[in-house]
């Protein structure tokens, strides 16, 4: 099973509670001694905890994902809404020092807290890959006094296995093949296992398979008959087997270009909710054009207000010719809100573009003369957005009440700057 399987030495390392230890860092706070928690925004009180620091988690039961409004008034609590650029510029420099130790080509910043290195073949400038990694730790505290976990394996899949599901609770961990009947295999249920989700979780749960080692044991042909590659994908990293490469995503055919939001309020009409679905699908479709990439599957997914229980729906259609055309992913968006939108009122929207390929592959249709024009235009505003910001050029309902564009472009990654 393991005899072309790769082989490298591979770390995953994440910042452990990485919000709230840069905000100890910027208000020289021990975060392993204080009870810290980085807020959404004080202004909601069901606004979202962030961050939360190890006294905060011990002492209060606050963790991330915790509500405002549950965080117990008590004079030893430090509570801070969130400074995204400092978080980011943080992020950047921890990226600048694991290239001290290995080239750029051998990190791929996988999140604003977590990254792969790729540590094959430094033994002879740093010595063993396990005392490089711990050494790399210890670096990243010295500097910023930010705690962080190492998961090590023979491959990605198992590095970040390894930090996930050990490391997180010991700092360090180091799994090879030999580990995964006794570390992977017990893994139940699967949603526990990563790159398994709720809704393959459920199939599989159908078929019979209920832990990784079902998984393991289950017929490759029947998974693949199942899931299609998806099926070969999970058949392999139950063996914990992974052939992705550096810088590559870890599931192959992963690849796609999404947005989500959480509204600031209920929007109760289909139009409300169609000014910001458009605002999104012209989102997505411009990473789609800067990346010269054409998607044929388009996906809605809209969760309903707790007001009205809660719920909502996710449905894709594939169409027949790929596209990054904003108006036409809007116009696929546009009819499964109509098709599967239950007159409640939403909270939750997103929309994803998949299945896709090179724009290059893109035909041009001779009943469609306006194609090549659209596609131009498409490019002059992203043109525009790129040189001058986000917001120097919008379509008219960002300007409506029930446009987010405008206060969205005051957030990175969805929070204050």
């Amino acid at each position: 099973m393991y005899e072309n399987a790769p082989n490298r030495s591979v770390i995953c390392i994440d910042m452990r509670c990485f919000y709230a230890s840069c905000i100890g860092l910027l208000e020289n706070l021990d975060v392993m001694k204080v009870p810290i928690a980085v807020v959404g925004n004080f202004s909601q009180k069901g606004s979202v905890v962030l961050a939360a620091s190890p006294p905060m988690k011990e002492r209060f039961h606050i963790k991330t994902g915790s509500r405002y409004y549950e965080i117990p008034k008590h004079p030893d609590i430090r509570l801070f809404e969130p400074k995204m650029e400092f978080f980011v510029k943080i992020s950047m420099e921890i990226t600048r020092l694991l290239n001290d130790f290995v080239p750029k080509e051998a990190i791929h910043v996988y999140s604003v807290d977590e990254s792969f290195v790729d540590l094959t073949g430094t033994e002879k400038l740093w010595g063993p890959p396990e005392e490089t990694a711990k050494y790399m730790q210890q670096r990243i505290y010295d500097q910023f006094q930010i705690p962080s976990a190492i998961g090590m394996g023979p491959n990605m899949l198992m590095a970040k296995l390894a930090l996930d599901i050990e490391a997180k609770k010991t700092d360090f961990a180091k799994w090879t093949y030999a580990d995964v009947p006794t570390k992977l295999w017990p893994i139940s249920p699967l949603s526990d296992m990563w790159g398994i989700g709720r809704r393959t979780e459920r199939t599989l749960n159908n078929m019979g398979i209920f832990s990784v080692k079902d998984l393991a044991h289950t017929d490759l042909k029947t998974l693949e008959k199942r899931f299609g590659i998806m099926g070969n994908q999970l058949y392999y990293h139950a063996w914990g087997i992974d052939y992705s490469k550096m810088g590559a995503p870890i599931m192959q055919g992963q690849i796609s270009y999404g947005k989500g939001q959480m509204l600031m309020r209920d929007y109760r009409s289909r139009k409300e909710i169609l000014t910001v679905i458009l605002e999104m699908c012209e989102d997505v479709a411009r990473r789609a054009r800067e990346a010269q990439q054409i998607g044929r599957t388009i996906s809605l997914g809209l969760g309903y207000s707790k007001d009205a229980f809660g719920g909502g729906f996710h449905h894709s259609r594939t169409i027949y010719e790929p596209t990054n055309d904003t108006m036409k992913i809007y116009k696929v968006c546009e009819r499964l809100l109509d098709e599967f939108y239950a007159e409640r009122p939403a909270r939750q929207l997103s929309i994803a573009l998949t299945n896709l390929e090179s724009e290059h592959s893109m035909q041009l249709s001779l009943f469609d003369d306006q194609k090549w024009r659209k596609r131009k235009l498409g490019a002059a505003m992203d043109k525009i957005r790129t040189k001058y910001g986000s917001t120097s050029i919008l379509r008219a309902v960002s300007y409506t009440e029930a446009g987010t564009a405008l206060s969205r472009s005051a957030l990175l990654g969805g929070h204050k700057k």
